[in-house]
């Protein structure tokens, strides 16, 4: 039986893909899957080499995945926390490849500590990378895409934007702000999904679940108690292909988690090369 391949004249030939986050966990996973039906692929985040952050996973390990598998891929680093490198970073991606097609908002900074001592710092932070960055990036980008009248913007979020239930039991401590940023790309992504409908670019945010990703075990986010919820990491990649692949008129608007989503359509996640 053979294993996962590239397949350049897939179903993404011919459309670039930005997939923010790419060094590691799910937006290399994202950013492989594109690949695979064809995208090509340009990744950024701030680790570029081994290094440069205390967590594994590089852009240049991202890359050399998909090269070697016969995909097309670059990076650009970036600190989407600027608004300078933000500019930049499509700016770049756009010479080297051409215009975005496709926008994968994933990138994230999180911090989890109880409101009655969070910092304005770490909170204007994690705002400004997880939900204003998005926003500035998608701004950057519809401009091509609504000329063309062709385009898809997925945002990552999390079941944290869901409101917390009476008894409260169970409920991580310090993730108020985690929630609030999520729940704002969250109306960000259907607000904007009936903003540009007619110009035929879909804009939809879905939730992984709990994913065993270098950024969840530096949390500590999976525990005993929860271990059984994990997901596979292939499931929110397939999600995010289906959706960006999918008619714009149908797939938008929507707000998922990557299981049930699969589940709906009677999709199989594809294994990642």
């Amino acid at each position: 039986m053979s294993g996962p391949k590239i397949n350049l004249n897939g179903k993404l030939k011919g459309r670039v893909a930005l997939v923010t986050g790419a060094s590691r966990g799910i937006g290399e996973a994202v950013a492989v899957r594109l690949a695979m039906e064809g995208a090509r692929v340009v990744c950024t985040a701030r680790t570029a080499d081994e290094g440069e952050s205390r967590l594994p996973g590089t852009l240049t390990d991202t890359i050399k995945r998909i090269r070697d598998a016969g995909g097309q891929a670059m990076f650009i680093k970036a600190d989407l926390a600027r608004a300078d490198d933000r500019e930049r970073l499509v700016a770049d991606a756009s010479l080297a490849y051409g215009p975005i097609d496709i926008l994968i908002n994933n990138a994230a900074v999180t911090f989890f500590i109880p409101i009655e001592t969070f910092p304005s710092k770490r909170f204007d932070l994690m705002m400004e990378v997880q939900v204003w960055a998005a926003l500035h990036l998608s701004q950057l980008v519809l401009p091509s895409m609504q000329a063309k009248k062709s385009g898809a913007i997925v945002s990552i979020s999390s079941g944290a934007a869901i409101h917390p239930k009476k008894p409260y039991e169970g409920v991580r401590p310090g993730g108020t702000v985690y929630g609030m940023c999520k729940a704002a790309i969250e109306r960000f992504s259907t607000g904007l999904a009936s903003e540009v409908y007619a110009d035929n670019i879909s804009v939809n945010a879905i939730s992984p679940g709990l994913v065993a990703t270098p950024g969840v075990a530096v949390h500590g986010l999976i525990t005993e108690a929860n271990k059984h919820r994990v997901s596979p990491i292939e499931h929110i990649a397939e999600a995010v292909y289906q959706i960006v692949s999918g008619d714009p008129k149908v797939m938008t608007g929507r707000i998922d988690h990557a299981g049930p989503f699969l589940e709906e359509f009677g999709i199989t996640a594809s294994e990642l090369v």
